[in-house]
């Protein structure tokens, strides 16, 4: 199905057409539980938190429109940005306001735009060629959702090493990735 057909099929849903939402589901329900399970590792609550990603899509498939990304990378990201809640849901919650500076950033990073635009190979062997820790750390903040402050403290380093990790990463990945 081409890029095409699927924001035909995304508005389609958004004006509440339960034919287009049944041949969206269709199209993407495998791409989306593949990004739902390497969220989750877990492939039960994968499923059940699929089912939630398509409630949100027909609730909020008129959204789409005003994005700037492509019809698959909004779907990915709908789904991985819900798996990522389901994960900070089991912690228990803080109090603490400057603990929210070390959330991840849910939005797509490089490494994710590339996987949804089809070019996962390319990414991972940019990926190979960080230092291992470094690597470690990108798919811990991007692709598992975790903190920066549990990064570092896997890690063994301090808070802001860590961000400057990231920071760098994702500059090499991104020269990387435009060669």
């Amino acid at each position: 199905m081409t890029p095409q057909d699927i924001t035909k099929l995304i508005v389609r849903t958004s004006l509440k057409d339960r034919a287009a939402f049944d041949q969206l589901y269709r199209a993407t329900n495998a791409k989306l539980f593949g990004v739902c399970l390497r969220v989750l590792n877990d492939r039960a609550e994968a499923e059940e938190a699929l089912q939630e990603v398509f409630v949100k899509i027909w609730t909020k498939a008129d959204r789409f429109a005003i994005s700037d990304l492509s019809p698959i990378s909004w779907l990915v990201a709908v789904a991985r940005n819900h798996a990522i809640d389901r994960i900070r849901a089991r912690r228990k919650p803080t109090v603490d306001i400057d603990t929210a500076l070390d959330v991840a950033d849910p939005t797509p990073g490089p490494e994710q735009q590339a996987l949804s635009a089809g070019e996962g190979d390319r990414v991972y062997r940019c990926l190979d060629e960080l230092e291992d820790d470094r690597a470690a750390a990108v798919r811990g903040a991007y692709l598992k959702g975790e903190s920066y402050a549990e990064l570092a403290e896997r890690h063994g380093v301090p808070l802001n090493t860590m961000r400057t990790w990231l920071r760098r990463s994702l500059i090499k990945l991104r020269e990387c990735l435009e060669r």
